[in-house]
């Protein structure tokens, strides 16, 4: 352990080695002991399980940005061409809805709040400033779009108290907090309480622990930070030796486990030679616990 930049430095270690182009998604679903997770490019949903070491992938055919388990069993994901439900025994994907009206706008971060509502945001292919959107689908199937002119609708976690939506818009730099209501699921923006370094990279995906500290993946800044939304400090940084690191999850039979996804996409012939563990699944126990996932309840 060292101390770097006026906040801790950990490294974390590879436990998968995937070689995905864009990996991304990472949840943990506690009764199965697997992190699920997403190769949006490769196009294929991902369940790891830690203990023995198996994986489970399903190829899906469209780029699929998200992945959330559903209370009695199988899962959301959010393909290009709309949210499925999707077996995770047999792989068959079931269609539910699609907001999205253009072609080169795609599904990327979602995540279930507390009463069990999917959020997920979009974002353009060539990643164009105000063509995203962040929606809400109901337990019935049914989407209303909660913000728009966003440009990359990324990571996004609650509060314990319920109360607060934290959000990252990726070219903003900056974690958003929402006034949340858990009972219409309507929300208010409030204030923007973190701004992250450009030397840090770009925000990217976000969980969050049980002292309601921010675990944010650094995009370009291989690794995620650590920080205190109250004052907006870096508290810490777990690195990995994979430049483009994209979500993070706490999973583990005690929630003290930080899974860390990374991509391999937008790395040249070089950077690849001297990163070649990028696309990996990494993880650490950083002296943090999380919380458990939120996961979708259907009324379908």
């Amino acid at each position: 352990m060292s101390r770097a930049k006026n906040y801790i430095e950990l490294e974390a270690e590879l436990v998968l080695d995937a070689k995905a182009t864009l990996g991304e998604g990472a949840i943990w679903h506690p009764a199965e002991r697997r992190l699920y997770w997403v190769d949006i490019e490769g196009r294929k949903l991902h369940l790891f399980d830690p203990g023995t070491q198996e994986s489970k992938t399903w190829p899906v055919g469209e780029r699929i940005g998200t992945v959330v388990p559903v209370v009695n069993g199988g899962a959301l994901v959010a393909l290009q061409n709309g949210v499925h439900f999707i077996d995770t025994e047999t792989g068959k994907l079931s269609f539910i809805t699609n907001p999205l009206g253009e072609d080169d706008i795609r599904f990327n971060d979602g995540k279930c709040d507390p009463a069990g509502r999917f959020w997920v945001g979009s974002m353009a292919l060539d990643s164009r400033k105000g063509a995203a959107a962040l929606y809400r689908m109901e337990h019935n199937g049914q989407m209303t779009q909660m913000l728009d002119k966003l440009s990359v609708s990324n990571g996004l976690v609650w509060t314990e108290d319920k109360k607060h939506l934290y959000f990252i818009d990726t070219p903003t730099r900056k974690v958003q907090a929402f006034a949340y209501d858990h009972e219409t699921g309507s929300i208010r923006k409030e204030r923007d309480v973190i701004t992250i370094p450009e030397h840090e990279g770009k925000p990217d995906g976000m969980t969050i622990d049980e002292s309601g500290r921010l675990w944010i993946a650094l995009y370009g800044g291989g690794g995620v930070g650590c920080w205190d939304p109250e004052t907006g400090e870096m508290l810490m940084k777990v690195t990995v030796p994979a430049p483009h690191t994209t979500s993070c999850a706490f999973g583990g039979s005690r929630l003290d486990t930080l899974y860390i996804t990374t991509a391999r996409d937008g790395l040249d012939k070089e950077q690849l030679q001297q990163y070649p563990l990028s696309g990996g699944i990494f993880a650490i126990k950083p002296d943090a616990k999380g919380v458990p996932a939120n996961f979708f309840l259907s009324r379908l």
